[in-house]
């Protein structure tokens, strides 16, 4: 148990104790101020009223701390009651605050036996810093557009959100309710997979379901906020055409994104890490449920801290920790595994196919797409296998889930490559989905069944992509740590001023070809129609525009965007 003993108590003092009151330890407190004495001793702090500058005080306590912190607001005190405690416990942590009119001497007596020495000075000089740079300068401009909000705001994550999204969005939420707004946390999809609900149910977090089929229900909010992904129609069910407020994401954008306060930073590994760092801007003590949240979400996204992480996601995390309910979080990681999820990863290793070190296999007829990405992780656990492919069909809807693990592909931009342009396509270097409208496919008259048709559209794709490309290196836009519209602009030949702002299959590639066109058009046929000419697997799709978590954009002359997998991919 960590030992503590404040000599003097001034206002710094009293403010370190209250910083410090969740997380007492073993705790005394030594100080001439009769008044502040009592005061502590209701609070149950051990408190002597005695000269904390006198060396036989401190030699008659009855434990040997592990820190001391001196600050009292006279500086003389001060030097003093440093001196005698460095005298009386030298191996103890000492941290000395000078105190205003310090003169030279007393400053130099305080850092000859401090470990370290705080002077106002300092203190306003980190805290001006802090409100001034440009993360400062980031959580004031929140603050403002979250004061301006008229009444009722909608955060909104993508579809079928992962708790990554959710936690961002319960934190959101929080600092948006106090800012006066009321708050509505939504999402569209479901969510189906087990760890997520259990995540939902074990902390209470009220999300409301959208439904897609009723637009009215959106006339409820004044405004919007989008959180883990960045456009209104792209990965969430909401018309394109809807005014957004806020965007706070991790993701690097394909396109500029517009909204009154905008904050991407693709340096990290989580939306969840962002979200720490305005409540702390915010001096927020975090509740509970959303501290276990948000290190539950950093954990997932990062991949338990092994994938794209960051030195601030291990800072957030240790800011949750002392505020997290760990046991809660067990029980959250440690879910009921559904009959069906079993089924499915049984038929995923039954039918399974390896090419190298890619293994692909098909699942057939499902109801639950999360029980593809569970496969997808259980088969890359197989000897020789570094990259898995789990494919099914959900209501008429070819869901795609890859994983990997050590290779030097980036799957993201594979299954972009391989169907960006027959359907939608997302994800990390190392999990990735997607997923494809088969539409109207009859197969009462072929000789080929569902499964075989798909194999043929999804798998061989799939390898062509894989084996046709390295994608062994991430784009200038990932290396990019925050979201600069002109250096996007520059790194895609995407103007700020264009008349269509999303990314089509013709303005991403840059000079296809015919017949790159060509083929993935008889693609598209051969889905929709079950034509038996679709002829040869057509070449692989020119190189997309720089990569993005969550944004695989349609050909020119295909139908409205689909929904996208990215953190919405089931984990």
């Amino acid at each position: 148990m960590l030992s503590r003993l404040v000599l003097g108590l001034g206002p710094t003092a009293a403010d370190l104790l209250d910083a410090i009151s969740d997380d007492r330890g073993e705790l005394a407190v030594v100080t001439q101020d009769e008044h502040r004495a009592e005061t502590l001793r209701t609070d149950g702090i051990n408190v002597l009223e005695a000269d904390q500058a006198d060396p036989s005080v401190l030699a008659d306590l009855d434990f040997h701390p592990e820190s001391i912190i001196v600050a009292s607001e006279d500086p003389k005190q001060n030097a003093d009651a440093a001196t005698a405690a460095r005298d009386c416990f030298p191996d103890a942590f000492l941290l000395a605050y000078a105190g205003h009119g310090a003169t030279t001497d007393q400053r130099d007596r305080l850092d000859s036996v401090a470990d370290r020495l705080v002077t106002p000075e300092t203190v306003v000089t980190d805290y001006v810093t802090q409100s001034v740079g440009d993360e400062g300068t980031r959580a004031r401009q929140l603050h403002q557009v979250l004061r301006d909000i008229d009444d009722h705001l909608a955060v909104v994550m993508h579809d079928n959100p992962d708790p990554d999204a959710i936690a961002s969005a319960v934190a959101l939420g929080a600092l948006a309710e106090r800012a006066d707004c009321e708050v509505t946390i939504c999402y569209y999809g479901e969510i189906s997979h087990q760890e997520n609900r259990a995540f939902v149910n074990l902390l209470e977090f009220d999300l409301r379901n959208l439904d897609a089929d009723s637009p009215n229900e959106l006339e409820a909010f004044d405004a919007f906020a989008l959180v883990d992904h960045s456009r209104a129609g792209v990965n969430d069910q909401l018309p394109p055409e809807t005014p957004i407020d806020i965007v706070i994401d991790h993701h690097p954008p394909r396109v500029p994104i517009e909204a009154r306060f905008v904050d991407l930073r693709s340096g990290v590994g989580a939306t969840s890490t962002l979200l720490v760092d305005y409540l702390q801007r915010f001096n927020v003590d975090i509740p509970t449920p959303i501290a276990t949240g948000l290190l539950f979400g950093i954990q997932v996204d990062t991949k338990d801290f092994r994938r794209e992480v960051a030195a601030a996601d291990f800072e957030a995390a240790a800011h949750l920790v002392t505020n997290a309910d760990m046991a809660t979080l067990q029980r959250i990681e440690d879910p009921s595994v559904s009959p069906e999820t079993l089924s499915v990863i049984g038929r995923a290793i039954t039918n399974r196919d390896q090419e190298g070190s890619v293994l692909l296999t098909g699942v057939g007829e499902i109801s639950d797409r999360d029980a593809l990405a569970q496969a997808a992780d259980r088969l890359l656990d197989l000897e020789g296998v570094q990259t898995t492919m789990v494919y099914g069909v959900v209501d008429g809807t070819i869901y795609v889930s890859a994983r990997a693990r050590g290779a030097d592909i980036d799957l993201g931009e594979a299954l972009r490559d391989a169907f960006g342009q027959i359907g939608s396509a997302g994800g990390h270097a190392d999990m990735a989905g997607a997923q494809i409208d088969v539409g109207m496919i009859t197969v009462d008259d072929r000789e080929e069944s569902l499964e075989e048709i798909v194999r043929a559209i999804v798998s061989n794709r799939f390898l062509d992509a894989v084996q046709s490309r390295s994608h062994r290196l991430l784009g200038r836009v990932y290396a990019r740590a925050d979201y600069d519209v002109a250096a996007f602009t520059e790194s895609t030949a995407l103007s700020q001023d264009s008349d269509d702002t999303s990314a089509t299959a013709e303005g991403a590639s840059g000079e296809a070809g015919d017949d790159g066109t060509a083929d993935w058009n008889s693609d598209v046929m051969f889905l929709e129609n079950g034509d038996e000419d679709g002829g040869d697997e057509p070449d692989q799709a020119a190189d997309a525009a720089e990569p993005t978590d969550n944004e695989a954009e349609q050909g020119e002359d295909s139908p409205e965007t689909l929904v996208e997998p990215d953190d919405g991919e089931p984990l």
